[in-house]
């Protein structure tokens, strides 16, 4: 089933007389239950594509639906209740609040829906046992690491279960045991909950725990490449490859 489906999408900056076309006519579907992985050197116009396709941003043209509703139409406070109930982020810096403990970070997206504290507690339960963070429930985000930081962030992303998750770099600050921990367990709740995640990295390690990778150059889709039934390390050497001959983006960071 398709969950994403993106048609001609135009993103500028500036005005007439200084404009930046950042997007450049990308079209775009993604099914539910896929890991995308979306790559490209500085400037390529990927991380303007997720924030458009997330509605954290607005495109100039073009047509984005999420499970049949066209998010591009939508008034601002239909669009912010859209985002509420289905969508989940995960962002590089975390964002969790520093007056709440872990649990009450994770649990913050469901205090504004009608969840029982029963089912609230199972959830959280569930999830903070897949991410192995059953142990710091209790403790302030300044007293976590970096990398339990993030997997907290990404139960909070998980706890409603939104039709789609973004994911912005969200290795880009942790040590590479940190980045490898969280994305083996990212890659198991998209298995085990069939969840969709769509995932901006320059990191061909983070790509490689993709389903699909989507190679964005000069504001549009260069490319394209499917894992299928491919080991991870195989796909690692497709992603470097590609990236190759793309140019230019081993060496982002």
């Amino acid at each position: 089933m398709t969950i994403l489906e993106a048609v001609k999408l135009h993103k500028s900056y500036g005005n007439k007389f200084n404009k930046q076309e950042v997007l450049k006519g990308i079209d775009l579907t993604i099914m539910q239950g896929e890991f995308v992985g979306i790559m490209g050197a500085s400037g390529s116009g990927k991380t303007t594509l997720l924030n458009v396709l997330s509605s954290i941003d607005k495109v100039s043209e073009g047509m984005i639906k999420i499970e049949n509703n066209e998010m591009t139409r939508m008034k601002e406070k239909k669009l912010a209740e859209f985002r509420k109930n289905h969508l989940g982020f995960i962002f590089q810096e975390y964002n969790l609040l520093d007056t709440l403990t872990v649990k009450e970070n994770i649990l913050l997206p469901l205090s504004i829906t009608k969840t029982s504290k029963r089912e609230a507690d199972e959830k959280f339960e569930m999830l903070a046992s897949q991410l192995g963070i059953s142990e710091i429930k209790d403790k302030y985000p300044n007293e976590i690491s970096g990398g339990q930081k993030q997997r907290t962030s990404a139960a909070r992303a998980f706890i409603h279960e939104p039709s789609i998750i973004f994911a912005d770099e969200p290795t880009g600050a942790l040590d590479s045991k940190s980045a490898s921990d969280l994305l083996k367990k990212l890659s198991d709740l998209n298995s085990q909950l069939k969840a969709t995640i769509v995932m901006v990295t320059h990191d061909p390690v983070a790509a490689s725990y993709c389903s699909r990778v989507i190679f964005i150059k000069d504001g549009q889709i260069y490319t394209q490449l499917n894992k299928g039934g491919q080991e991870r390390q195989a796909f690692f050497k497709d992603i470097m490859k590609t990236q190759g001959v793309l140019g230019g983006v081993q060496n982002e960071h």
